[in-house]
């Protein structure tokens, strides 16, 4: 008896089974279709990518030379062994880079090189350089950075100084004794790289994980859910996700593999972590770590959408995910499968799978905040610094009672017209508001909003990097007002995708009203029987693909009776009998989010004299409110509430009512309401953003 063939992954594959004819000709045809979005690069462009990471290497290593000599003094001839590189990760590592996309990048240096050298003496060096533009050093985040334009292509460096005298050429950053003695910083710069390496060494067939892979970065960004900092996914969670699909399903072909993924994520059941390999909480080196455990951690049984990274120490790559991301990725991923499965059988073209976002025409309300600066260098840090923080403002409008969904669009847009300035850029969020029958709703967004722009000024102050000039303004506007923000070019793109996004929904609907009206008329008690065993669950197809995959392989291969179980109808658990949390210690999906036990108290009511005190104090601008109409014809009455005399007058609107919350760790608490009368803030608009639903 043959050995069974061990197959990266917590569970054994769920099919074994080859590419038949029509699924590599779906897969070249998936790749005609991608060419037109320059999803690939030409041998030139490539050819260029590493000449820029050669020059960049040889610097590196130069900068390792001088160090040595000026701040060790060592002899000339143990320099040149020192050693020093550049790595990458992110999507060039993996392969599937795009045409003008940026090269994430590592530079490894020796024990005697320390963080500040590279803040200090290599960011000079690279200041004097003539290929180098728009370079920046962002030195208090989280992981520390220096951006920088190097001969046209964008590059992000990191900083990670190991315990080692010298730094082999081969160096393999997998190895776990290379994070001895080494502070968080410098762990945190090296799990770019070593997650990357880590998903490329678990996936069985690299070239189809890269074609699919490419694939569904294309889908993301084209319908605005690719982006980790605003609460979506990030170029690394969807390569785990392609990867875990691969692991499924080794030898499938692109294509085959495209449908599995829609129709395996959209079934997933949330928070139920997707896994490449098993947790390891202790290791031979003693490492102490912290590792993503909702057992151990509490604040880990908040995450909505767990993701976890393969390398150690294994961590959560969607902490940023909100219950409206989540909600309009699972929407968008079940509009996925609905088009795949129409491509499989003939009735559609991969082009309809890569057609834009239909964002613009979605919602009657938007929120529309704009950055803006005088000076470009200071428009570069101030446009990164409140993209960060936007994923705040979307938590507190999620907070209100009163709205149902915030989708924020990860592109921002520049400036309409020379009046608005050069260094502008603007960012929308799409609401959607809890209607309730019957009932007139006064909508409050002013705390909301007042927070978010508290924090931010006084975040900025805090870490001194307020300039003259910075400004953000937040507006809401209803939809036929966008074309005051919005190129008219991105209107009729979105309006298109609404229209042909519509006329979908409408075959299919009158394609299953059709069939469902041929089976009333045409069957019995025989057909009844055959009817039922062709409809085709996805249980069923699990089944059918696990039963080819035992026909496929010896008995000393086949499959465990996990893989058989791995994903039916809601998907169970495909990480079972791995040391991971059950449901009943993760947060409940349909709920709003609850309190860390470390979180503070919800706030007391706010009265309308403080209110009126907070917007007075905040930077906000915000347009008229007029009447809208409903989509369904029936009309929206929204009016302005302006302040009264006398509080019998009008009726008082609903307050927000806020529910605790997690404590963000870089920035001060949103709940309290804070006067902050020493801020030098400049006060855009006394108004408040209140509208009156009936």
């Amino acid at each position: 008896m043959e050995p069974a063939k061990n197959y990266p992954g917590i569970t054994s594959p769920i099919s074994l089974e080859g590419p038949k004819p029509v699924d590599l000709k779906l897969s070249e045809k998936l790749e005609e279709a991608m060419r037109p979005h320059g999803v690939f690069e030409s041998e030139e462009e490539m050819s260029h990518r590493m000449d820029v990471l050669h020059k960049i290497n040889t610097l590196v290593r130069e900068w390792i030379k001088d160090v040595s000599r000026q701040k060790n003094n060592y002899p000339e001839d143990k320099i040149d062994a020192f050693g020093g590189k550049v790595c990458t990760f992110g999507s060039y590592r993996l392969g599937v880079h795009t045409k003008g996309a940026d090269i994430d990048t590592l530079c490894v240096a020796p024990r005697h090189v320390d963080r500040s050298d590279f803040f200090s003496s290599f960011f000079e060096i690279l200041k004097n350089t003539p290929e180098v533009k728009d370079l920046r050093a962002v030195e208090e985040a989280f992981v520390p950075v220096i951006k920088m334009t190097f001969d046209g292509i964008e590059l992000d460096m990191l900083f990670a100084r190991l315990a080692l005298p010298q730094i082999p050429e081969e160096i393999d950053l997998r190895d776990e004794s290379l994070l001895k003695n080494l502070n968080e910083k410098c762990v945190r710069s090296l799990n770019g790289c070593r997650v990357t390496d880590e998903i490329l060494h678990l996936v069985p067939n690299q070239h189809s994980f890269r074609m699919t892979l490419r694939a569904i970065k294309l889908w993301a960004k084209k319908k605005g859910i690719y982006s980790n900092a605003l609460g979506f996914l990030g170029g690394v969670s969807w390569a785990m996700l392609v990867a875990r699909v691969c692991q499924l399903y080794p030898n499938a072909a692109p294509a085959t593999l495209l449908h599995k993924f829609f129709m395996i994520i959209h079934k997933w059941n949330w928070p139920q972590p997707v896994l490449l390999k098993a947790l390891v909480h202790e290791n031979k080196f003693n490492l102490s770590f912290p590792v993503w455990d909702p057992r151990v951690n509490t604040s880990d049984r908040f995450h909505l959408m767990p993701i976890i990274t393969p390398a150690y120490p294994q961590q959560n790559s969607t902490f940023n995910v909100t219950l409206s991301t989540r909600s309009i990725m699972t929407e968008e991923l079940k509009d996925g499968l609905e088009i795949v499965s129409k491509i499989y059988e003939g009735r559609e073209e991969w082009g309809a799978l890569f057609e834009p976002s239909n964002f613009f025409q979605k919602y009657k309300h938007y929120i529309v905040l704009t950055a803006s600066a005088v000076e470009e260098k200071d428009y570069l840090e101030w446009h990164g610094y409140v993209e960060s923080k936007i994923r705040l403002l979307v938590g507190n409008l999620e907070r209100n009672p009163c709205i149902k969904l915030a989708h924020v669009h990860p592109s921002p847009l520049g400036p309409l017209n020379e009046s608005d300035g050069e260094y502008l850029c603007r960012w929308f969020i799409g609401l959607t508001f809890v209607k309730i029958e019957n009932q007139n709703q006064n909508v409050d967004l002013t705390f909301d909003i007042q927070s978010f722009t508290n924090t931010v000024h006084k975040h900025a102050y805090h870490i001194n990097l307020m300039k003259d000039g910075m400004k953000v303004e937040i507006k809401h506007v209803k939809r036929r007002q966008l074309d005051l923000y919005v190129p008219p070019k991105i209107l009729l793109q979105s309006k298109r995708a609404a229209v042909a996004q519509e006329h979908r929904s409408s075959i299919g609907s009158a394609s299953k009203s059709e069939s469902n009206q041929t089976l009333h008329h045409s069957r019995s008690d025989t057909e009844l029987v055959r009817s039922n065993s062709m409809s085709v669950d996805l249980s069923e197809e699990i089944s059918q693909d696990a039963e080819s995959s035992r026909d496929s392989v010896k008995s000393g291969s086949e499959l465990s009776s996990t893989s058989k179980e791995a994903i039916n109808g809601d998907v169970r658990k495909v990480v079972s009998g791995s040391p991971v949390p059950t449901d009943s210690v993760m947060q409940s999906p349909n709920s709003k989010r609850e309190a860390s036990p470390a979180g503070s108290e919800s706030p007391v009511k706010r009265s309308r004299s403080q209110d009126d005190q907070s917007a007075v104090e905040s930077p906000m601008n915000v347009d008229e409110i007029t009447p809208l109409k409903e989509e369904d014809g029936s009309e929206e009455k929204e009016e302005e509430q302006q302040e009264p005399e006398s509080e019998d007058k009008v009726e008082k609107p609903i307050v927000n009512q806020h529910v605790k919350r997690l404590p963000s760790a870089d920035v001060p608490d949103l709940m309290s309401p804070q006067t902050n009368q020493n801020l030098p803030v400049q006060v855009m608009s006394n108004k408040n953003i209140r509208l009156k639903l009936k």
